[in-house]
């Protein structure tokens, strides 16, 4: 049941990789794949993060967890027994602790499975190097996981080979459950599945987010996945965050012009409804040489002047709803309901 506590707050993050060139391989530039991003995550709420391939979304979830190190900024977390810790701050020892509490499901389920160990050592991996359990505690604790996601405890000593991509994904979340983690960030961990088991391993999501109070951050490129599975919605475009807000709010009333190019793209299932698809000129900005001010003018209808010259300040344009935008509370924007 999500409240109003936050889990998790990021500020300021940031995630510049060096372009190194010559033979003493000298520091040239910076890709800034993640570039000085705030937001929250309350407890118990699922918040989307949408964006075009290479925005930065992956990123940027994994900054969060320090699976890749991030370059600034600071990611504080409310752990288990309701402390906040600065994540960014913490040596090798405290991170792995704090690790039992913040997951990750990956995107592809055939390639972040070990093809050569069985389901019970996948799924048993997390309990033993955390010395949560082992021998029959662990195969008992490693059954129930599995019937927990739907499936057959059985087939413990079955390789990742023997199962469809559906059911790896389910091993996946299963893996990521081990832990009774508090946050877990799923990146696009149903865009690699049929339709049919896309729509299932969602509503097993949702099913275990109400059992055990988890908290999601999900990263995805589908408009119709991230409506249907998140509270609240992020805008990422070149690195930046450029639009925050619920999800209803969002899509009917966007506040910053990328987002309602993304919304137009969007099919509707009613033939009744009309939309407007909004196709935007150019190319999408380089991270590792961005335009002055703001990365979105050279590709917006809407750019003016200062939009060349001064970067948009991440202002909350309605209550809850931000947006990066020099024009967010001129702009009348066309929504995925728009007829």
């Amino acid at each position: 049941m999500q409240n109003n506590s936050r889990i998790l707050e990021v500020k300021s993050l940031k995630k510049y990789f060096p372009i190194k060139k010559g033979f003493r391989k000298r520091t040239v530039g910076y890709v800034k794949a993640v570039d000085d991003i705030d937001f929250y995550i309350k407890e118990g709420e699922t918040l989307g993060l949408v964006g075009e391939s290479g925005c930065g979304k992956t990123t940027l979830g994994r900054c969060i967890l320090r699976a890749i190190e991030p370059s600034e900024g600071s990611t504080v977390f409310k752990d288990r027994h309701g402390k906040l810790v600065d994540v960014t701050a913490l040596d090798n020892k405290q991170l792995r602790a704090i690790r039992r509490d913040m997951q990750l499901i990956f995107q592809d389920p055939y390639s972040s499975l070990n093809p050569r160990m069985t389901v019970l050592n996948i799924i048993g991996e997390p309990l033993l190097c955390n010395g949560i359990a082992k021998g029959e505690e662990l195969r008992d604790r490693v059954k129930h996981l599995m019937e927990l996601v739907g499936l057959n405890s059985r087939h413990l000593e079955r390789y990742p080979h023997a199962f469809s991509g559906g059911q790896r994904q389910r091993i996946g979340i299963a893996r990521a459950l081990a832990t009774n983690p508090r946050f877990i960030v799923c990146d696009e961990a149903v865009s690699a599945l049929d339709v049919s088991v896309q729509a299932q391993i969602l509503n097993l999501l949702q099913d275990l987010q109400e059992q055990f109070d988890l908290s999601y951050l999900f990263i995805s490129h589908d408009l119709g996945v991230i409506q249907h599975i998140s509270d609240r919605v992020g805008v990422m475009y070149v690195g930046k965050m450029v639009e925050m807000a619920a999800t209803d709010e969002l899509f009917n009333n966007p506040k910053h012009p990328y987002t309602e190019a993304l919304l137009s793209a969007k099919p509707i299932p009613d033939p009744r409804a009309k939309s407007r698809r909004i196709l935007l000129e150019g190319e999408v900005a380089n991270p590792a040489n961005p335009p002055s001010g703001c990365y979105f003018h050279p590709r917006c209808k809407y750019a003016q002047d200062i939009c060349r010259h001064q970067a948009p300040a991440w202002t909350e344009v309605n209550q809850d709803h931000f947006s990066a935008c020099h024009f967010a509370s001129e702009l009348s924007l066309q929504g995925v309901l728009a007829e």
